[in-house]
């Protein structure tokens, strides 16, 4: 692989700064770069922003409203946009229910939904976890009954990201249960405004309500909604995973986050000197950059490799367990260089609007949440023991 970007990807760099420089709203870059709060509100401002450049559904067919962007231009604006402090979209509807729709929907499943996903009418969420089924997911118990024209659906999903906000998930159910596990499963879309859904929230270590339960007693889906053919929904949810486990490498925000962890470490003194001169800090500084930069490589790879349209393969899950690792890192690195100033920690300092006393240094209210909540990073997405046993099987052939 050629490692240095054309003429033609130079320019496409440099529209992509140009355009983050004129259209980021400052507010959003602001909240963004010192991990504030981001508000519904801001992401569909910014969301409505990108649809307006053409540049939000880089993953969709240019027919259905996606852009025609090489492997090296999406890695470009990863990169770029992260820098700028651009907030990373909400992938629920454009980058994971969006391509398994396009791939397995029927045409009027396109035609309703995909539009509907660009204008932001539809704020997705992810019905996948539930109670005892989250790594074995194929263990799942909410129920699917036909009843004519419609499923009744019974069961629980948990850990539903940002499922307080959405008005539409995608879940895995089970619609029989006299064959194997796998082969019992169908992809049903539900509209969450239907009688018998339940939102309740739990709120994370770092204070934040960011996940949810969600409950379902007799909701009635109108068949209409199945996705594919019943009972091969184990099909569509692998071929989501392998989206879902690229972009969580976050690659990007991996090399923003390095940038401030430097600013951090130069602002930070150990006996007189500043602490990112001292040997031990420095050398786990580095350690975690030589990582990230082969995992860009990687990232890169892997993407390049399926241009013509193909799928991630077990490639994205020994991303997904390098990347996270990456990123759990250095959040940590930038909590030790804080080090008891990482300690206190008021939640309202996490408004940007806030404008009282800072109990610690100026980044501290921000990180030390950011190090709390990473932690789910080796979790959630498939854990990263089982995409080591993934790796192990399918591109090892252990």
């Amino acid at each position: 692989m050629n490692m240095n970007y054309t003429a033609d990807e130079l320019a496409f760099r440099d529209d992509v700064r140009t355009f983050l420089e004129e259209k980021l709203p400052a507010d959003i870059a602001a909240k963004v770069k010192q991990g504030r709060r981001m508000s519904r509100a801001d992401h569909e401002r910014w969301q409505q922003i990108l649809v307006k450049q053409g540049w939000y559904a880089t993953h969709w067919p240019e027919e259905y409203g996606g852009v025609k962007w090489t492997a090296v231009q999406k890695h470009i604006w990863d990169e770029e946009s992260c820098r700028y402090g651009a907030p990373r979209s909400i992938p629920f509807g454009v980058n994971m229910v969006a391509p398994v729709i396009i791939k397995f929907g029927s045409e009027e499943q396109k035609q309703h939904y995909l539009p509907r996903i660009l204008s932001g009418e539809h704020w997705w969420c992810q019905g996948y976890s539930e109670p005892g089924s989250g790594s074995d997911l194929a263990s799942l118990k909410t129920r699917a009954v036909r009843d004519g024209d419609h499923y009744i659906v019974n069961g629980q999903k948990t850990w539903t990201t940002l499922g307080q906000h959405a008005n539409m998930i995608f879940c895995l159910v089970r619609t029989n249960t006299e064959v194997k596990a796998q082969e019992g499963i169908s992809f049903l879309l539900i509209d969450m405004d239907t009688p018998g859904v339940t939102v309740r929230p739990i709120i994370t270590l770092d204070g934040e309500h960011e996940v949810n339960e969600v409950f379902f007693d007799d909701v009635k889906v109108p068949v209409d909604n199945l996705v594919g053919e019943e009972d091969k929904g184990w099909t569509y949810a692998k071929y989501l995973l392998t989206y879902e486990r690229t972009g969580l490498a976050g690659i990007g925000a991996s090399k923003a986050a390095l940038s401030h962890l430097k600013a951090i470490a130069g602002r930070q003194q150990k006996n007189g000197r500043p602490l990112i001169e001292d040997p031990t800090f420095a050398q786990r500084i580095a350690q975690v950059e030589i990582d990230l930069m082969a995992a860009s490589i990687s990232n890169l790879r892997i993407i390049a490799s399926v241009e013509g349209g193909g799928v991630p393969g077990a490639e994205s899950s020994m991303l997904k367990v390098r990347g996270t690792e990456i990123r759990q890192t250095i959040t940590d690195l930038s909590r030790r260089a804080l080090g008891p100033y990482a300690q206190p920690f008021v939640e309202e300092e996490l408004d940007l609007a806030y404008e009282g006393e800072h109990l610690s240094d100026e980044d501290g209210a921000a990180l030390s949440p950011q190090y709390f909540n990473m932690r789910k990073l080796s979790i959630f997405g498939g854990s990263n023991e089982i995409q080591k046993n993934i790796v192990t099987k399918m591109i090892l052939g252990l």
